[in-house]
Order: structure tokens, then sequence, then C-alpha cells
């Protein structure tokens, strides 16, 4: 298998080109993640990629150990005053190697899903790496949904990709693009159109 900093680096340069031609407007998008615009998720990663294990525990000590409250913090402090700040720290990160005191596919979760949270509101299309995405899918799938994974979320279901050798669980299946089959584990429903089968009535 390939080093998963290498596929992260590569996935952050490739968002890196998608928003340097994105317009005042297109920044400030509805992405498909929580409440934040395209710009606030791209804030978001540049937080998570200067994140190391002393960084996280003073972060949650200063949000009262209040993850969502962590998030938001972090968000407002890398956003900068302009869109171009936003992306000079995605500049600035994009080959960095820490992170979180967490498995480093998660690293790649991270980019994936939130890489499509931002292109997918922008019409953006990406034809990712096989390995990222199966890495991805398959890190979330056995990952518990308190811990960022999805695995109550797809559980008693059989999840079957129809452009990659991927199969996972057992149950009613729910095939369609390995891609959607992650964001839907990752818990984000505008994949479902991208999907079919008899399972997808027991994730609804």
């Amino acid at each position: 298998m390939s080093d998963v900093w290498e596929l992260v680096h590569h996935e952050r340069v490739a968002l890196l080109r998608d928003l340097a031609v994105l317009d005042k407007d297109q920044w400030e998008v509805q992405s498909l993640s929580h409440e934040w615009t395209v710009r606030q998720v791209a804030a978001h990663l540049v937080d998570n990629a200067r994140t190391t294990p002393m960084r996280i525990v003073v972060a949650m000590a200063l949000a009262r150990f209040n993850f969502d409250r962590q998030n938001a913090m972090g968000v407002e402090r890398e956003l900068g005053e302009t869109a171009a700040d936003t992306l000079e720290g995605l500049r600035e990160v994009a080959h960095r190697r820490s992170g979180p005191p967490a498995p480093l596919d998660s690293r790649l979760v991270e980019e994936v899903v939130h890489g499509e949270d931002i292109r997918r509101p922008l019409g953006i299309t990406r034809s990712y790496p096989v390995e990222t995405v199966e890495r991805s899918l398959r890190y979330q799938a056995r990952t518990s949904v308190g811990l960022g994974g999805g695995k109550q979320r797809i559980a008693g279901v059989r999840l079957r990709a129809t452009d990659a050798d991927i199969v996972i669980g057992d149950g009613p299946q729910v095939h369609g693009p390995a891609l959607s089959l992650l964001l839907l584990t990752s818990g984000r429903n505008a994949a479902l159109p991208d999907l079919d089968g008899p399972g997808l009535t027991a994730l609804k």
C-alpha cells in the first residue's frame, strides 16, 4: 500500500488547484458539512493539518472539552481576513505530516470527504485514486460514529462498490460508486441519489 501521507498530500494539492479558480461568491457557497461555507471547510482543513497531539489537548481545554466548539474556534482561527488568506493557509500546510492522535487513514478521510463537501455544491468533480477512496471507506466502515466514522450508520447492510472491488458488511445490499458509499457512510445524504439496492430503505 502507498504511504498514506503521500496520498493525503496529493489530495491537498488537488483541492488547492480547484479552489484557486473560485470567485468571491463561490467561496461563500453552503458546503455539505454542517452549517459551514466552502471557505469555512477549507479553514477547517487548515486547522486540522496544523494539529498536533499537544495542540489538540490545548484546543479542547480552551473549548471546555466541547468538540463542536473546538472545531468552530479552529475555523475562526484559520479563516483569515479574505478567501486569499484561507487559500494561502492551505498552501502552507499542503505537505505537513501532523495531525491529531488518531489512525493515519483518518487524515485521508478528512481530505476526501471534506473535499467533496466543497466540490459537490460547486459542481466540481474529481476522479480520486481508487486506493484513496477504498482506504477511506474501509476506515469509516470500521470506525464508530463517536470517533468520526460511520460504523453504526451502515450496520445491517452490505455495501458494494460498482466501480471498485469493495464489498463491506452483511445484509440487504446498497450499491453504487465507492466515493458515494464513502460519503453516505460519513453522513452525507447528498450521495443517496447515486446509490441503489434494497438496503437503502434501512439506511434512510
